[in-house]
């Protein structure tokens, strides 16, 4: 018995060509929908990040009758920055570290008289933006 020749045959140049032609398509249709799907998530998590960041700030207040001040901040939550003014602060600080949003970026706090507003920079970090590179502020989370 001989043994017998096996052609294999491959793929031929245009064939690849049409191959790799079609999936870059389906990337370029496919990949910016997930890219904003993405952008999106952070955004999303930032606002539940910033909820959190609601509740304790009403127990600070709860204890100690109004939100910190603006220069005093989150600095406020991690401990006590004036015993005299706030006497009746927990023994247990109200944050174990300073808050970041999805960028790694601290958050920034400011008192409005008997209320306060949370801000993100997003994903630029830098104040203002459009887009993925809005702004995020608390008040806008809710709506």
């Amino acid at each position: 018995m001989k043994a017998q020749k096996t052609l294999r045959a491959g793929f031929s140049l245009i064939e690849l060509l049409i191959v790799i032609v079609i999936l870059g398509g389906l990337v370029a249709v496919v990949a910016p929908g997930l890219m904003n799907a993405a952008e999106q998530a952070k955004r999303d998590t930032v606002c539940l990040k910033m909820n959190d960041l609601k509740k304790r700030l009403d127990m600070f207040k709860l204890d100690n009758g109004n939100y910190p001040d603006t220069e005093e901040g989150f600095e406020a939550l991690l401990s006590n920055p004036d015993s005299d003014k706030y006497p009746n602060y927990r023994a247990k600080p109200y944050l174990k570290k300073m808050p970041k949003d999805e960028w790694r970026t601290p958050f920034v706090y400011i008192q409005k008289s008997d209320d306060f507003e949370l801000i993100s920079f997003a994903s630029d970090r830098k104040d203002g933006g459009e887009n993925n590179n809005k702004d995020i502020l608390f008040s806008g989370c809710n709506k």
